[in-house]
């Protein structure tokens, strides 16, 4: 199950790249700005200001999910299943109702990928697996990756870690970069702020470390949650003292994907302005290059 492929991609990796982007994620992170990605079933996004009054597509295709109140109309979220979901893809002519969420196989997503393989020779460039959380779909991605080395591509993973190793380890003969999340190691804020086990995720950087796995470690900074000069100073550490990582990219928060909460009809639970903080962000880059470190401040 994915929800994107997105082609000429330049973030994600060295050179110009296809980033595949698979469904589900077994963190909760409040600031989280892909949540359609969270869940490995298919989502249903609303836009209320692209419905058109009257329009009764949707309700006729599946009504015993779709009605309306008081001319409002109401997704029973609870009733959808696959047929319903199915129905509601293609019904909408004004895109307020979409389905985020796709079966694709691993021969029709490398056939995408390979349509930009000019440009990945030329660039330096590849596949990026990114989601959600790519190592929840621990088959499709070591056969995605196997294959595109086969076809002697670049391959990244973009990850949080927060699956169990045995998820990540048959990946790992095929993957030239490892784009992972260190978002804290105090385990109690952790917890608090993503529902997830630290310790799971700073095992796993451990057993990558040992195994000699190219990584960068990236830090999204958040308001209240890390962006304070003695979380920073702990995370640094960690990264080079007990993983001996070589290059650490900062993340300053932003709210670009606020507007997708209200298309799912889910609660924002993180701050409501972007990370205003040029002094932290230049504590962050001088204290990760005093403990060795390449460091950047990514937008």
């Amino acid at each position: 199950m994915l929800f994107n492929i997105q082609r000429y991609s330049t973030h994600d990796g060295p050179g110009i790249r296809t980033v595949v982007f698979l469904k589900g994620c077994s963190l909760g992170c409040r600031w989280c700005q892909n949540p359609e990605s969270r869940s490995r079933e298919c989502d249903v996004l609303l836009d209320r200001r692209l419905c058109i009054a009257g329009c009764e597509l949707c309700q006729q295709a599946v009504p015993d999910v779709v009605s309306r109140v008081d001319s409002e109309l109401v997704i029973a979220r609870g009733k959808l299943n696959p047929n319903a979901i199915n129905a509601l893809r293609e019904c909408c002519p004004t895109q307020a109702l979409t389905v985020c969420g796709e079966v694709k196989t691993a021969d029709s997503i490398m056939a995408t990928v390979l349509r930009d393989k000019p440009f990945y020779a030329r660039s330096g460039g590849g596949i990026t697996l990114s989601g959600g959380e790519p190592f929840m779909q621990p088959e499709l991605a070591r056969e995605l990756l196997q294959r595109s080395k086969e076809a002697d591509l670049h391959t990244a993973v973009e990850s949080c870690l927060h699956v169990p190793w045995k998820y990540i380890a048959p990946s790992l003969p095929f993957l030239d970069l490892l784009l992972a999340d260190l978002k804290h190691v105090d385990k109690a804020r952790f917890q608090q702020w993503t529902d997830g086990n630290a310790e799971r995720v700073m095992d796993n950087f451990r057993k990558l470390a040992a195994r000699g796995v190219e990584m960068t470690i990236r830090v999204p900074l958040i308001p209240d949650f890390n962006a304070d000069e003695r979380s920073i100073r702990a995370i640094s550490d960690f990264a080079a003292d007990e993983i001996g990582a070589k290059s650490i990219h900062f993340l300053p928060y932003h709210t670009l994907g606020i507007n997708k909460y209200t298309l799912l009809e889910q609660p924002y639970l993180a701050a409501s302005r972007p990370l205003d903080a040029p002094d932290l962000l230049h504590f962050a880059e001088q204290y990760a290059s005093q403990k060795g470190m390449t460091a950047w401040i990514r937008g």
